[in-house]
């Protein structure tokens, strides 16, 4: 008696095929049935919109690093600021935290917490901007790649070059600015060129503020721009080339490693006995 097959709409072209071939007959998608099960996997994670979801886990991290610890208010860079201790709590990165406490998971929860609401402010408003040109153009789990792996790289790159005590989604932003570099150059024309220009000029804004400002940590800038680059490179865009099943397979690593990573700064900083950060 032979077993029923499945059938399922291929990612790509929405022909009907059977869930188990290596190949798709019609567009020709290496397994199809992978990518279909990451799409039903990207449902469960992020629904509809990950921009937002990625934005609205950066608020309540930040919520939740104001009732962790004291907030300062002083100054308007430093309104609504929630204490070191707090932050070392939740997940902050840099050279203490890394080299000293071998907190070395830091270097993606760091992403995810910020000093105050100007600096939250700021970053989300330019992940709100970026984010959906970088999910338009690169795909659902290239943006989760870069989002997250230019993080890491921007705060491993901190902690090269001595930084003690970081945070902050800006290095992720500045790896999503990477990637558009990246796309307009590669696109060429008109079009590219322009895409291309705008991000040049988001780098030089990026270099003047760094300059003029003191407290930017302008290793995870650059750290994570140059990583945004190299990745997209890698793994390319929409107009050149399809999603690849390690692509996904790296991205739902990215997620799950990041969920846990999370959660476990989210219980470990509300049990007792908590270290105190210098």
């Amino acid at each position: 008696m032979s077993s029923e097959r499945k059938s399922i709409l291929c990612p790509n072209c929405r022909k009907l095929i059977s869930v188990d071939e290596p190949e798709c007959p019609y567009c020709g998608l290496k397994r199809p049935g992978l990518h279909n099960a990451a799409g039903a996997v990207r449902k469960i994670f992020f629904g509809t919109n990950p921009v937002m979801a990625i934005i609205y886990i950066n608020i309540a991290y930040y919520v939740l690093s104001l009732f962790l610890g004291v907030v300062s208010n002083e100054g308007p860079v430093n309104f609504f600021s929630p204490s070191n201790q707090s932050l070392f709590l939740l997940g902050a990165s840099g050279t203490y935290p890394v080299i000293i406490e071998h907190r070395f998971w830091t270097l993606i929860s760091a992403s995810f917490l910020h000093g105050g609401i100007l600096h939250i402010g700021f970053n989300m408003m330019a992940l709100y901007q970026l984010g959906p040109f970088i999910l338009s153009e690169f795909g659902f789990h290239r943006f989760i790649n870069l989002y997250i792996i230019t993080g890491i790289c921007g705060f491993a790159t901190s902690v090269l070059f001595g930084v003690p005590f970081t945070i902050g989604a800006s290095a992720s932003v500045c790896g999503l600015i990477g990637a558009i570099i990246y796309y307009g150059k590669s696109r060429g024309g008109s079009y590219g060129e322009a895409i291309y220009k705008q991000a040049i000029g988001w780098v030089i804004g990026l270099i003047f503020f760094g300059l003029i400002f003191p407290g930017i940590n302008n290793w995870a800038h650059g750290g994570g721009l140059l990583s945004g680059i190299a990745l997209s490179f890698l793994m390319g865009y929409n107009d050149n080339k399809p999603e690849s099943a390690w692509s996904k397979i790296l991205a739902f690593a990215c997620i799950l490693l990041t969920a846990i990573i999370l959660i476990w700064a989210v219980i470990s900083s509300l049990l007792p006995g908590r270290g105190i950060v210098i």
